[in-house]
């Protein structure tokens, strides 16, 4: 059995270089918010949260002062406002019903609920601290994977939508051993999921750091694996790191691939992953050199992490150019030129 690979458990916030800045300017992501995450963190108390089922959750709703909820719960509906709409002007009928804070993982995200008061019809927004691969990553999962993301990011802070769908640790609880699932489906999807993952280098995706989506069909129901943590866009020195088949917490998924899918349809559905996410890149070509200039010329990961993943991915790919690459940027678009190979031509 390969090693499980091994996470830095705090990881480095990488900062916001001008030139990552005038991009976030350039496409629309860069805003002036009228909150920030350093606003949010003046809670005074907190208590855990449980989901409906009563189970824990690594989330606790914080309580702010009565005078600092009446000036903050209206800023951040005109977040969500200017996220939704563009407009930041809050619309009245919408209000903050809750705040919660999550002091698991790298990003310690505040997750805020807002309620439409006409229907009590509710969605989420997130407010996490900025931080420079997280950016990357996002942009590069708006640019070649099918699904669109929406933040906005301005001094040290980003705010998110929320991804719709079944988190992948409670979908292998509750889900995986359903009669009525359709386990070629789901192995189909997470074989493409991993293929996307690799392709573009994003790390650490255990299962908690995804969702399905599943929607109903004429006939049946398709899935899709998404994202939803994009802190270790690049920035681990292992390969295995980036290849979600090697965590421990996948292996029911890998398990169920192994039962329902043969190596050459394997081999078909990255295939065909490939050619969608080479299309995507031809697309969108000077937007992502544009995103991978940022990322070279600016180089902030730790030279040691560079230098392994460099030599582990020139192993795996046997080309040697690797070992002249001095940054993630190189790196990352190395690797979207060797896997992606003839699809570009």
């Amino acid at each position: 059995m390969p090693e499980e690979p091994q996470i830095t458990k705090r990881k480095e916030f990488l900062p916001f270089t001008e030139d990552l800045e005038d991009y976030l300017d350039r496409f629309g992501r860069r805003y002036s918010l009228p909150a920030t995450y350093q606003d949010l963190l003046v809670f005074r108390e907190s208590y855990p949260l449980d989901d409906k089922s009563g189970r824990p959750t690594h989330w606790s709703t914080v309580i702010y002062p009565l005078e600092l909820q009446q000036h903050l719960y209206p800023r951040l509906t005109s977040i969500y406002s200017l996220l939704r709409t563009g407009d930041l002007h809050a619309v009245p009928h919408l209000y903050v019903e809750r705040v919660d804070y999550c002091e698991f993982g790298n990003s310690r995200p505040f997750r805020v609920r807002v309620v439409n008061q006409y229907n009590d019809n509710y969605d989420h927004l997130y407010v996490k601290r900025a931080d420079a691969s997280r950016v990357y990553g996002l942009e590069l999962e708006h640019l070649l994977s099918p699904n669109r993301i929406n933040y906005l990011a301005h001094s040290g802070t980003l705010v998110e939508e929320h991804i719709a769908g079944i988190p992948g640790d409670v979908f292998i609880r509750d889900y995986l051993e359903r009669p009525d699932l359709n386990k070629v489906r789901i192995a189909k999807e997470f074989v493409k999921f991993s293929e996307r993952c690799f392709i573009r280098l994003l790390g650490d995706m255990r299962s908690y750091n995804y969702v399905i989506d599943i929607t109903p069909d004429f006939e049946d129901v398709q899935y899709r694996v998404r994202a939803i943590d994009f802190d270790q866009q690049s920035y681990e020195g292992r390969r295995n790191l980036y290849l979600p088949q090697f965590f421990k917490e996948n292996n029911p998924v890998i398990s169920l691939c192994s039962q329902h899918l043969n190596l050459p349809t394997m081999d078909q559905y990255q295939e065909e992953e490939r050619t969608l996410i080479a299309r995507r890149y031809i697309s969108e070509h000077h937007r992502i050199h544009e995103l991978l200039e940022c990322m070279k010329r600016n180089p902030r990961e730790p030279a040691a992490k560079v230098t392994q993943l460099a030599q582990e991915l020139g192993e795996y790919h046997h080309d040697s150019r690797f070992q002249r690459c001095n940054n993630m940027g190189d790196i990352v678009e190395l690797n979207l030129e060797l896997t992606l190979g003839r699809h570009l031509n």
